[in-house]
């Protein structure tokens, strides 16, 4: 009875202390430790003077769980807080480190960890105090053009374990913030990277030195040996045969965890089928090898006592399958890079084994919760991952499905339908026999191995439509997609990838043969998957709903997994309303929205009336591997469900053209509006591209647009003296307020938008990014804005917005914000004095504020 008690009361105190960790996670800034301190003595306090407080008692526990759980995130994330000293950001430094951990390969170079052991400034050469743990980009000496990448020039190969001696100019961890968007800090922090830079080689600066092969880091260097010779041996990253998914790519990443080995286009068709959790190590193959290795080294053990081991004798086989199994998980999530879905999976196993080690036997909810409180002791900021929640609710609803107990089935009569009966899998199987039996009038005598196996078809195909069925709101949530094929889909490939491919492809670790065979095994399934793809309604794409919609969708789901009656399944339905309907709210008639999103060193800006959508360029291609279309803009318009009409690209520069390319295929029915030659690449995935041309004027809602520059006779014109002069210069108005996007601009066109007349705005998205050659006096006076915006990357190569132009929209009484210190900011005509910041909106402490 005591443990019963205990048990009851265990849960409210594990929820209490996860609660107390999201509670921590949503403060802007960090307390002095103090202040923890005094939040620790305070939940001890509670808990021990209960005879003064009065209080009931499991209400006295959980406050106490929940004020010291946030004491501890708070403590744990004052630890990993030091990040870099502003004033040695941009300064040449000498590093002296060692490559922590497995180099990610790029087309242009390098990306690393990089455990720094001295640093030393350039000037001076004094010894500096910087971040302990930073990520290094190391690319081609030649660097970037203004028309793309020049990847001539690549650096020579790093390893993992190796000692270097290099010069680098280093940042503060800052990444780009959007509503709802990937947070890049948040991942930088939750990896303990303070600061990231670029290894500055070339004529100029000393050539970075391999200094010696250490033992530091042996787990990382035999990743990164495995993932070389595996990719040497499937031919590095490409095609095995002439079309469809790259199968070479996958099995590295399910040997080594290498997401970047897998192409961009086989995550659409995975996303599309709902079996992206399968082709990255994920809990799943972290289980299934757990699993695996129990039920071998369980069959070794019983053996064992037939081969004169007395051992096995004192130790129960199951025991020893666990506890083996559960190391050999910790190794395998080790050596796939320790990632979060790894490790969390890691502590909810060793959860289940101290239980069955201590011979208690837990509901589902106790376990799942317990597990979570251990994951989120050692990381809370997984809490803040789609794939915690989506990891432990699957496991939630399995644990829970599995220890569930139907009516009797004698207590039927035997001519009841099998919809009426909640039967195991074996009593189902027998059921169907006697009915067949029955209509046949011969009795079905199955082999006893023919009945197991259709009880394990009938338990797999159970248990993943349960689990299709609670993840779909939270697809919904996170992802704004819900694949229709994901069950069938998921039926084919989870035992397949699990039992045949993922086996042989660590294997492949021993012998590359292993590899080649699971790359073959995997080629017919990645077939029928891009066939299941192609369907016509294969994934729903919807509007990411808000949290509150999204909890009532999961909480009808978990009702229909359910022994509830069937009238509460039905009334549950409307719940599910909110979630699939919802619509992100749109201007009103004659008012219009700007969203100038945060995509770095670029232009991107959407604009919203009450039924149509621009967006004005596309942002930076970052990489030859990423830009601003994939990484930005695309989840961005997935999330509110957004249907361009029209995509203008002010000119042909790749940091406002680089995320063209994913736009257009995502909105194929938007118009191209643009002063691209007619060569550019990008005119031949439309079918009626527009050359953007001063006097072209459209009405949207009570909203006009109009296009001031470039002038009509420089149509014909496939060049100009810089690309810049031939930007598309658009003005949005409502008759009471403009803003006009000015694109890249320079002093010469704007004087010249001057003399053709030019009347006040009053929004500005500031030209060239706040360069020198624009923001001329005679432009900012005939507008007179009263906000202006500058698209720019945080400590930018070219120094936008120049500390020149600053000073003159100062001096001129305009207010000047820009992306870096505001992240993507949101203005509205119908207010045009006020701008929503995001990074003040969802300011958290792990953000970084620029001085």
């Amino acid at each position: 009875m005591h443990d019963l008690r205990w048990a009851h009361g265990l849960g409210p105190a594990l929820l209490a202390w996860c609660a107390g960790v999201a509670l921590q996670l949503q403060q802007p800034a960090l307390w002095p430790a103090e202040a923890y301190a005094a939040l620790a003595a305070l939940a001890v306090l509670v808990h021990w003077l209960r005879r003064w407080l009065g209080v009931v008692p499991l209400l006295r526990v959980c406050l106490a769980c929940a004020l010291l759980s946030f004491a501890c995130t708070g403590g744990h994330a004052l630890w990993k807080s030091p990040g870099m000293d502003p004033a040695l950001e941009g300064q040449d430094l000498d590093l002296v480190g060692v490559v922590q951990a497995m180099p990610q390969r790029q087309d242009i170079g390098w990306r690393f960890r990089f455990q720094v052991e001295q640093a030393h400034a350039v000037l001076g050469g004094q010894r500096v105090q910087v971040p302990e743990h930073i990520q290094l980009g190391w690319y081609g000496q030649e660097g970037v053009s203004d028309s793309g990448w020049n990847v001539s020039a690549l650096p020579e190969p790093v390893q993992a374990g190796e000692r270097w001696r290099l010069r680098a100019r280093l940042k503060a961890a800052h990444g780009n913030l959007n509503p709802r968007g990937f947070d890049h800090e948040l991942w930088l922090w939750e990896q303990g990277i303070r600061a990231t830079g670029t290894v500055r080689a070339g004529a100029a600066h000393p050539a970075p030195l391999r200094l010696a092969q250490t033992w530091r880091h042996p787990l990382e260097w035999w990743r990164q040996s495995v993932r070389d010779r595996l990719q040497t041996r499937l031919g590095g990253t490409g095609h095995l045969g002439n079309a469809g998914p790259n199968v070479g790519g996958i099995v590295v990443a399910l040997v080594t965890g290498d997401q970047a080995a897998i192409d961009r286009s086989d995550w659409d068709v995975f996303r599309a089928t709902g079996v992206a959790h399968l082709m990255s190590i994920s809990g799943l193959h972290v289980t299934m090898f757990a699993w695996l290795a129990a039920m071998a080294v369980g069959w070794c053990w019983r053996r064992s006592a037939l081969w004169g081991f007395k051992g096995a004798l004192h130790w129960p086989a199951p025991q020893v399958g666990a506890v083996a199994g559960l190391g050999l998980a910790v190794l395998y999530a080790a050596f796939s890079g320790w990632g979060v879905p790894a490790q969390r999976t890691v502590w909810m196993l060793g959860v289940v084994v101290l239980l069955r080690l201590s011979a208690r036997q837990w509901s589902a909810g106790l376990v799942c919760l317990l597990a979570a409180a251990v994951v989120l002791t050692l990381d809370p900021w997984a809490l803040l991952q789609p794939g915690f929640w989506l990891s432990f609710v699957a496991v939630a609803v399995l644990l829970w499905s599995s220890q569930r107990e139907g009516p009797r089935t004698d207590a039927l009569p035997s001519n009841a339908p099998l919809w009426r009966t909640k039967l195991v899998p074996e009593q189902c199987v027998h059921r169907w026999r006697a009915w067949l039996g029955g209509l046949s009038g011969v009795p079905v005598l199955w082999p006893p191995w023919l009945a197991r196996l259709g009880a394990r078809v009938w338990g797999l195909l159970r248990e993943q439509s349960l689990v299709t069925l609670a993840l779909a709101p939270l697809c919904l949530l996170f992802f704004g997609q819900v694949s229709l094929v994901g069950l069938l889909a998921n039926l084919l490939a989870i035992p397949w990838v699990s039992f045949v491919v993922t086996p042989l492809a660590m294997l492949g670790v021993l012998w590359s043969g292993f590899a080649v065979a699971a790359a073959a095994a995997l080629k017919p399934l990645t077939v029928v998957l891009v066939w299941l793809a192609s369907w016509p309604g294969a994934s729903v794409n919807l509007a990411w709903p808000p949290w509150g919609f999204a909890a009532l969708a999961l909480l009808a789901a978990l009702l229909w997994v359910s022994r509830w009656p069937w009238s509460w399944k039905l009334a549950s339905l409307p719940l599910l309303w909110p979630a699939l309907f919802w619509t992100v709210p749109r201007p009103a008639m004659g008012t219009y929205e700007l969203l100038i999103t945060d995509v770095g060193q670029g232009n991107a800006v959407l604009v919203r009336t009450a039924h149509h959508s621009l967006l004005y360029d596309a942002g930076p291609r970052y990489s030859a591997e990423s830009d601003a279309g994939h990484r930005v803009l695309v989840p961005l318009l997935a999330q509110s469900a957004e249907r361009l009409d029209v995509l203008m690209l002010s000119h042909r520069d790749s940091d406002h053209t680089g995320g063209a390319a994913a736009v257009m295929a995502m909105q194929p029915q938007a118009r191209l509006l643009s002063s691209l030659e007619g060569s550019h690449p990008l005119l031949a995935m439309t079918t009626e591209p527009t050359r953007c041309t001063q006097g072209q004027t459209w009405d949207w809602d009570g909203v006009r647009f109009e296009v001031l520059h470039p002038p009509a006779e420089w149509a014909g014109r496939d060049a100009a003296p810089k690309p810049n002069a031939l930007s598309c210069v658009l003005r949005i108005s409502t008759g009471q307020h403009a803003a006009l996007l000015a694109g890249d601009i320079e002093a010469p066109q704007e004087l010249a938008l001057v003399a053709r007349g030019l009347a006040p705005v009053d929004l500005l998205l500031v030209p060239h990014h706040g360069s020198k050659t624009s923001s001329t006096p005679e432009f900012l006076q005939a507008l007179h804005p009263k906000l202006a915006l500058v698209q720019a990357a945080y400590r930018n190569r070219f120094g936008h917005p120049a500390l020149a132009v600053v000073a003159r929209y100062a001096g001129m009484q305009i207010r000047l914000i820009d992306s870096v210190h505001c992240g993507a900011a949101t203005w509205r005509s119908d207010a045009p004095e006020q701008v929503q910041c995001e990074r003040e909106r969802s300011r958290r402490y792990w953000h970084h504020m620029p001085p």
